[in-house]
């Protein structure tokens, strides 16, 4: 399987990443991305190491998606970092991140995706200070917890393609 196989693989996937720090899902899928870079897996990404960063984050690799997205200094970079601090969790840390984002172009359909998923937002734009309180407070096994789950894939989904986007 190819890294770009591997990376529509995860889009399909019905698996969905934890709240929490995420445990190794997938080792042999892992394997592929070990000991590459990112702009060898991925030439045509607009980001390759952002793609790098979500795969291995979907992958339930923290520690390898916490690496390439520290060293990844560009919102893409920041917004990967703050999700992984937010399934850390440490949402101070994960707070910072966000506001290292800015506006971020996702943020609009992602506010959208996440409303019609049930989601009900505190402003009428995303605001991902108020999701990481609510991953937080969101009980174990709870509607709440779903329904965050749900949002976290749609919103690692939109941020993984954006990644994607064609060069140029």
């Amino acid at each position: 399987m190819t890294a770009a196989e591997l990376v529509q693989q995860l889009t399909i996937s019905t698996h969905r990443m934890p709240l929490q720090r995420p445990r190794l899902w997938h080792p042999e899928w892992a394997s592929l991305l070990r000991g590459q870079k990112p702009a060898r897996l991925f030439p045509q990404a607009a980001s390759p190491a952002g793609v790098q960063a979500g795969a291995w984050l979907f992958l339930g690799c923290w520690e390898e998606a916490h690496q390439v997205a520290q060293d990844l200094e560009t919102p893409e970079g920041s917004y990967w970092h703050a999700i992984i601090h937010r399934q850390e969790p440490d949402s101070f840390n994960a707070g910072y991140w966000f506001r290292r984002v800015g506006e971020h172009a996702i943020f609009s359909p992602l506010a959208k995706a996440a409303e019609e998923l049930g989601y009900r937002a505190s402003r009428s734009k995303w605001d991902p200070a108020a999701f990481v309180d609510y991953c937080e407070a969101a009980a174990p096994r709870s509607a709440a917890e779903r329904l965050a789950l749900q949002v976290q894939h749609a919103e690692w989904k939109l941020l993984l393609n954006f990644c994607l986007g064609a060069k140029g």
